[in-house]
């Protein structure tokens, strides 16, 4: 029927008039619920999850405060330029940093946004009927139809029929309903079964979801109550599991010192062993081992062994072995005698293959004036044409300590903490080496020298003397990372139902299946078989033969 001349439905059908579109606008609630939806988009969710990823990469590139303190003062020694800019956008502190921590948040709310409407609908799919029988199967790829009588050994109708096949259904775990469909214009009356199972598939996909929202809640609540503490024990020396015992210390938000286990760990030998067979690896360090006692409040005392990535598990914390270098043993005294210094000082080692070593020496007290050494230390020393020495091997085959003589205010007067590993030689006063035309001082283990200017001696003490060899003659020093961590059980759980999940979505099929019968005029009866995937299953077609197969010996089919 054609519309009247003056018809109008207020647009204007003319070609040659432009019309411009116009679109609702949003509002505020509008953009809120826009931005919402693409938040809790699975697209965004995933998107987010490799951002985390690769936001935590400069954690493993570059030393972190909470574990690696004495590293970070390394790299700031190391790149004086590249360190404060890198220290300004948290670099450090990667874990802990502002755009770490907000893309860790809006992950966390991605995934509730994307897990509980999930939730909501897959409780809601559980609860609903199996869908009704699509009129005509014979469209679905996945499609067989077989006519049954007397002759076949049959005797049953529709009705029998899919009773049967609910029955067989229902046995391989099937959701079943009954459909009944009148005759129409197009198709006789039926009588059908709708199945399906495979809803633990979503269940499995929701399970990951889950998991991952368990991981992350406990990795960013529980490791609130946490702690990081790292502290470097020279041979002979102990740790005790104290606050002020630590070299630097790293709590959690939540933390509260009385979690702090009492127990002691006393470093009794640090053993390396080297390799000295392959020319091509000669000198390389093949296996550390720390050997320590601890002690508990009531427990005795225990000996135990840390090894690289061999940790020990002492009081609700687990100790690793993180680093390892000489500590010379030094003593100072003033001019009349007198022990104003005497300490074995950790060197830090600059070239790991051969334990060339940097450390400082402070004496603010007992001397005329504040005094101050930077030195060297060469297990191995070899000299350089230039004068200057190199370590050609990382054990004690001919150990040197060189050190250069500061006087002058060390900074330490003014309540302001400064590293044991650096000394501030601006405004010191230089006694040895550089422009002074002074030599600087140059000790092997059991040797000691007067220091410039009558401030008094100077002893590189051998530590062992008796063997007759540089063997044992330097204390060796281990840094040990004492870390608490609270989520590891919850991570653990966190982690084994990710897997569960994930093998669940993977390799459970969610299916569709339906078989219909017809009463025919002959007295035979006409059955359809039917099966719908939801996603990829090359199986799904087996299935719908078996389904036929074991139904027609369900009904007597003579096979003969």
């Amino acid at each position: 029927m054609s519309r009247p001349s003056d018809y109008t439905d207020g647009r204007d059908d003319r070609p040659d008039v432009e019309r411009p579109l116009t679109q609702p606008k949003l509002g505020v609630v509008g953009w809120l619920r826009w931005m919402w939806r693409q938040l809790t988009s699975m697209r965004t969710a995933l998107l987010l999850l490799l951002l985390l990823a690769i936001a935590a990469i400069p954690g493993s590139l570059v030393p972190q405060r909470s574990s690696d303190p004495n590293g970070v003062t390394q790299y700031f020694t190391e790149h004086p330029d590249l360190a404060p800019v890198l220290d300004k956008v948290q670099m450090f502190d990667v874990f802990t940093s502002a755009w770490f921590s907000a893309v860790y948040i809006l992950l966390f709310l991605s995934l509730i946004g994307c897990v509980i409407p999930r939730v909501t609908h897959h409780i809601g799919a559980l609860r609903a009927r199996p869908p009704r029988t699509p009129i005509r199967l014979s469209r679905l790829s996945d499609y067989s139809e077989v006519t049954y009588g007397a002759d076949d050994g049959v005797k049953a109708d529709a009705a029998a029929a899919v009773s049967s096949a609910r029955d067989l259904l229902k046995k391989s775990k099937y959701r079943v309903e009954l459909y009944e469909a009148p005759a129409t214009r197009t198709s006789p009356a039926s009588i059908s079964v709708s199945a399906e199972r495979g809803y633990l598939r979503e269940t499995g996909n929701l399970v990951f979801h889950s998991a991952l929202l368990l991981i992350l809640l406990v990795v960013g609540i529980g490791g609130g109550f946490g702690y990081t503490g790292q502290r470097v024990v020279v041979e002979g020396q102990s740790f005790v599991n104290v606050l002020g015992d630590y070299d630097s210390f790293s709590p959690g938000r939540f933390f509260d010192p009385a979690q702090l286990s009492p127990y002691a760990l006393t470093l009794d030998e640090f053993d390396v062993t080297y390799e000295t067979e392959n020319l091509n690896a000669y000198g390389q360090a093949i296996d550390f081992d720390a050997k320590v006692t601890t002690k508990t409040p009531g427990g005795g005392e225990t000996d135990s062994s840390i090894k690289v990535n061999d940790p020990l598990r002492l009081g609700g914390t687990d100790i690793y072995l993180l680093g390892n270098g000489y500590a010379p043993t030094i003593t100072v005294k003033d001019p009349d005698g007198n022990v104003v210094f005497t300490d074995s000082v950790p060197f830090l080692p600059q070239d790991p293959s051969t334990l060339t070593s940097v450390g400082v020496v402070k004496v603010p007290d007992g001397l005329t004036k504040q005094v101050g050494m930077v030195g060297f230390f060469y297990p191995t020393a070899y000299p350089l044409e230039s004068g200057a020495y190199t370590s050609t091997y990382p054990g004690l085959e001919y150990p040197l300590l060189t050190l250069n003589v500061y006087t002058g205010d060390l900074g330490i007067d003014g309540g302001v903490p400064k590293s044991v590993y650096a000394l501030d030689v601006d405004g010191m006063k230089p006694l040895t080496g550089g422009d002074t035309g002074v030599d600087s001082i140059e000790l092997m283990p059991g040797q000691s020298t007067e220091l410039p200017n009558g401030l008094g001696t100077i002893e590189f003490v051998n530590e062992n003397p008796q063997k007759g060899s540089f063997a044992g003659s330097v204390h060796r020093f281990a840094s040990f990372d004492i870390h608490s961590d609270k989520t590891q059980l919850g991570v653990a759980i966190g982690v084994v139902f990710v897997l569960l999940g994930l093998l669940t979505s993977l390799f459970v099929p969610r299916r569709r299946v339906w078989v219909k019968a017809y009463d025919n005029d002959d007295g035979t009866v006409r059955i359809e078989y039917a099966g719908l995937a939801r996603g990829e299953d090359p199986g799904l077609a087996d299935a719908v033969e078996g389904i036929a197969y074991r139904h027609g010996t369900e009904l007597g089919v003579d096979r003969e």
